[in-house]
This record gives C-alpha cells, structure tokens and sequence, in this order.
C-alpha cells in the first residue's frame, strides 16, 4: 500500500463541507471589501522567492521544495501567496490599470518544516493583496478585512497584535544598534543567527532557537527607532483601528517571517492550537515590487492559514454549518420504478433540489435506512401502484407526515417547503 507523504492530509468527503464554509465566507468579505481573486500558478522559478520572500529567511533557507525541471531550471513550489501575486502584477502591467489594484487568493503552499498542529507541509491559504496605495487607511482596512473574516467564521478570544518594523531609512540605524546588543553574545546563538548577523540582523528576532531567543528578549526594539515618516505612518494607522473600534496591542516583538516587510506588520494570535497561534498575519510591503524588477509600487496584504483556522474552531466548539444534504430520496421497488425514480431525481436537480436514488439494488427497507442515514428530508417510495396513479406519498422524514404529490408537482411541492 502507498500511503500519503509526511505533512499533507487527506480533506474527506465527510469534512469537505468545513473547508467550504471557510471558502465562502473568504469569498464573501473579498466581495464586500471589492477584492477580485488571482490565480497563479503553483509553482514559480526559484529566484521570485529568493528575491521576494529573502534568503535570510528560514523559507528559504531552510523549508523550499525546490527541484531541477527538465530544461534544468530550478523552480520552486510556493511557500507563500505574495511573491507570485507580485510577480503578476508587474508582468501583467497592473501598475497601468486602475490603483489600488486590490485582489485575493485561495491558495495551496508547501513548506519542508516539522508537522505539528495545524501547521503541514502542503497548506491552505486565503490572503489579500492590495497594490499601489501608501496610505494608512490601507493598512487599516486590510486588518479590517481580516477582523470581518474571522467574525464572519464566528472566531473568538482572538488577539490583534500590531508593530512597525520601520524603512530602509530607519532600519539602518536600528541594525546598528542591534548588532551592538548581540555582539557580546554572539558565539552564543545559532549558525543561522551568526549568518543573519551579518546579512540582517533584524531576521534574528524571529530565531525560534530557546538560545537565542533568551539573548534577544531584551534586545533594543525596532520602535523606537522609527524614523519621522515611519513613526507618523504607524500613528494614523493606530487611529483608524481606533476609529472603527478594532482593539489592538503593540507588540514590538512582530517583525513576521519574511523579508519584504515594511512599516505596518501584524497577526491575529490565539491560544487554542498550540505554541502556533498565529491564525492570521500581514503588513506592509512597500519595497517588494520594486525588488522584483518593478517601479516602486507600496502594496499591503494578509494571509490566513485555512487548516490553523479549522483546527481552532474545532479547539473552541465553534459550529460549523450542518453539512448539506439531499431534499428527497426518490426509493424504486423494481425495474420500472428505479427508471422512473432516476428520470424524476433528473428533472428534480435541473430545477435546483438535491435529489438522491438507489445504485446499489437495495431492497426498499434498506433505501429507506439510507435515506434516514445520509439525512433525506423526504423520501418517495414508487412500485407500480404509484407508477399506474402517476402520484407518489412523500414521506417528510422529521416527522413521518405524508403527502401525494403527482409527479410533475414534486418539484413545486419540495421547492413551497425550502
């Protein structure tokens, strides 16, 4: 037998319907923020991530599936949804078009790391993009945006956290004086962190290292070297979750896990699954575009990991819609009537109702069994009397009440009960 690989999951019939609620209800906020969908493709050539998500990053250095094609050209699974948006956006000259260009994705990733829960190697995603507004009001509305999702799935007990981890400009300054802090400790962290120290030492605050995290906990906060446009930037942004009403916290320890981030980053953190508590998170990344080989473009986004959502609604007893199921078993009790109940289930899905027959030759005790089992709300039961009468008794499974209905009345009649 071959079983699955490591770190992906099988979505079974019987919990597909989760996976649909979650989909919709991302559909729905997309449409109520005028957020169109992208699709690109699967899989991108290996530079967009270096480029794009930093090859300082432990995505990159440590979790790509990254393989030769047969032209050999090294292409990449995608880790993440924001590279390869990006990439569409400057070859398809979104810059040209109407700004802010705003979209979203349903995306699956891959990422080589430990499964844990919550957390696989093939993942889902839902994430927006928002191009070409360096506005603080966009910042907001995409933490609007994903504050409305996770209500609309009924999330609760969720924290926003916010930061700024600043500009080019100011960051410079920063790095200085961290590389001062963590110097004395140096030979103390991890070979990675020694490597970061060098290229970006502000990706060491992200080191999930026990070591190395106990040296940077009281290291010198990107905050408070924010420069004037940075600083200013940061307090519209508080303003406009104040005025909607958002409740949040400044957490100078966000400085999220990839490189293109700029000024606003954030995440929705829970407690439910787990050391993994980060259901949603984004921010700002003005230089991204620019670094892909487009004019300067500020952009922000989020991304929201569909299976860390499923796993924390299941953690927290929050409902999810009952799984749909069929509004009549049409029950045959020989040739001729299994034709008929096939031909009215027919005529029953073109005008809409879920319709359900027998495949497996059941006797009509046992149809009546599995109409009960798969949650039929009504059931008719055709022989030749009924066939000869051209009408049928529905049963309304809930409470056993019957009534004949001629067959070219089912539909109407199943449809007045909707």
């Amino acid at each position: 037998m071959i079983n699955i690989p490591k770190g992906t999951k099988d979505v079974l019939p019987k919990d597909a319907y989760k996976w649909h609620f979650i989909e919709n209800a991302a559909r729905e906020i997309a449409e109520v923020y005028n957020l169109k969908e992208i699709r690109t493709p699967v899989f991108e050539h290996t530079e967009l991530f270096l480029r794009g998500v930093g090859d300082t990053t432990d995505i990159v250095n440590k979790e790509m599936y990254t393989f030769k094609d047969k032209g050999d050209r090294s292409i990449t699974l995608k880790p993440e949804g924001t590279a390869g948006a990006a990439r569409s956006f400057i070859e398809n000259g979104m810059s040209s078009g109407v700004l802010p260009a705003k979209m979203y994705y349903i995306i699956p990733a891959f990422r080589y790391e430990r499964p844990q829960a919550g957390r696989l190697r093939e993942f889902h995603q839902f994430g927006i993009e928002v191009y070409g507004s360096q506005s603080a009001d966009t910042d907001a509305e995409v933490i609007f945006a994903a504050s409305s999702f996770l209500d609309k799935l009924g999330v609760k007990n969720v924290k926003l956290n916010i930061n700024s981890i600043g500009c080019k400009t100011c960051r410079a300054e920063y790095n200085a004086a961290l590389k001062a802090y963590l110097e004395p400790d140096l030979d103390k962290m991890c070979p990675t962190c020694r490597e970061r120290y060098e290229k970006n030492p502000l990706r060491i605050l992200d080191c999930k290292e026990e070591g190395c995290k106990k040296i940077t906990a009281k290291a010198p906060r990107m905050i408070d070297y924010l420069c004037d446009g940075c600083r200013q930037h940061f307090e519209q942004v508080k303003s406009y979750l104040a005025a909607g009403g958002l409740e949040y916290t400044v957490d100078s320890g966000i400085v999220r896990g990839l490189d293109y981030y700029t000024k606003t980053v954030f995440e929705f953190v829970s407690e439910e699954i787990g050391a993994q508590g980060t259901v949603c998170g984004g921010g700002r990344y003005d230089g991204l575009i620019q670094e892909l080989g487009g004019s300067h473009t500020p952009a922000v986004g989020f991304a929201a990991g569909i299976e860390r959502l499923i796993l924390l609604m299941e953690n927290t007893g929050i409902p999810f819609p009952e799984e749909p199921k069929p509004d009549v078993y049409f029950a045959g009790m020989d040739e001729d009537s299994r034709r008929t109940a096939f031909s009215l289930a027919l005529k029953a899905r073109a005008a809409g109702i879920a319709a359900e027959v027998d495949h497996m030759s059941r006797s009509v005790k046992a149809q009546f069994k599995y109409a009960d089992k798969i949650g039929a709300r009504y059931v008719a039961a055709i022989g030749s009397s009924e066939l000869e009468k051209g009408s049928v008794n529905l049963k309304r499974m809930s409470d056993g009440f019957t009534q004949e209905v001629k067959f070219e009345d089912i539909n109407s009649y199943i449809l007045s009960g909707k």
